[in-house]
């Protein structure tokens, strides 16, 4: 979409298919010189520690390669298993839906920021 990526994950993924993901997503920042990816993870039920480090890694290699990353659309198990693991997806902001993830990802693009997650800006 434009500038954006736009990414629905809608099966519970695998290592494999996980990094599969990770790299196509960075190959494709390059390719379409993309601003934003938008990460919509509301088919997910389950989450684990890999598929954490996965998210957090692509936010990371996003932000090196100039795109913020937003993932929208957590469930809250979703939430509540990353905490508990210990996962706090530094770097990751998140938003409830599609649309307000949008709205992060133009404000970051038409104002130039290049954001942290902060505890208080989370689903805003």
């Amino acid at each position: 979409m434009a500038d954006f990526l736009l990414v629905t994950i809608q099966v519970d993924l695998y290592d494999q298919l996980a990094e599969n993901l990770e790299t196509d997503l960075i190959n494709a920042i390059k390719k379409f010189n993309s601003k934003g990816v938008l990460i919509d993870i509301s088919a997910v039920s389950i989450i684990d520690s890999f598929m954490g480090r996965i998210i957090g890694n692509i936010a990371t290699m996003s932000k090196i390669m100039d795109a913020q990353t937003v993932v929208v659309g957590m469930q809250p198990a979703v939430a509540i298993t990353l905490v508990e693991l210990g996962l706090p997806l530094n770097g990751v902001i998140s938003a409830l839906n599609v649309e307000k993830g949008m709205e992060l990802l133009r404000a970051s693009m038409y104002n130039g920021e290049n954001w942290e997650q902060d505890d208080d800006n989370s689903d805003e």
